[in-house]
């Protein structure tokens, strides 16, 4: 009788692309923007990543003039100089008011951040949290399709007044990439 071979068989796991593609999607750990001025030059850049509440930003700019000024996630990824207008609104998956002082709604937009502050050179380096935010996938991703930008504005925001905080115009943006 002849000597069959042991033939050795492993479990087959099947993905369907769809799986495949959700799980690269909900598997980002990072993003950035390129945050530029009015004149097309690179000022800054800023870094995001995944928080126990949201999503954490950090974000380092120069050649601004030194003060406070507002900063906000809107919630079209476009960043077309000199006004910035095409990145729209502040991104507002909720439908909230705007800032964290606003009588109406103690729950600010998505998009609405502290004050960023600049020094005296013209520099500025500060971390945000973003609650509410994510990478992945739903209705609070910073990647939606039309995508998200990143736009610093002429004044400091009052975190109070719809619909951006009377932060002035937008002198700086940058489209959040993954």
């Amino acid at each position: 009788m002849p000597v069959r071979p042991k033939i050795l068989t492993f479990p087959l796991l099947i993905l369907s692309a769809a799986a495949i593609a959700a799980a690269a999607d909900n598997a980002v750990k990072s993003a950035h923007a390129d945050i530029t001025n009015a004149q097309g030059a690179k000022i800054g850049t800023a870094k995001f990543t995944p928080a126990p509440k949201g999503v954490k930003v950090v974000v380092t700019v120069s050649e601004l003039t030194p003060g406070e000024h507002g900063i906000h996630i809107h919630n079209v990824g476009r960043c077309e100089a000199p006004a910035f207008t095409s990145a729209g609104g502040h991104f507002n998956p909720t439908n909230a008011h705007h800032g964290i002082h606003n009588a109406q709604d103690p729950h600010p937009h998505v998009g609405d951040l502290a004050n960023l502050v600049v020094d005296r050179s013209g520099k500025a380096k500060a971390t945000f949290i973003v609650e509410g935010a994510t990478l992945g996938d739903g209705t609070n991703s910073l990647f939606h399709e039309g995508g998200t930008s990143l736009v610093i504005h002429a004044k400091a925001d009052d975190l109070m007044s719809d619909p951006s905080g009377n932060s002035g115009d937008r002198i700086a943006c940058g489209v959040i990439e993954k």
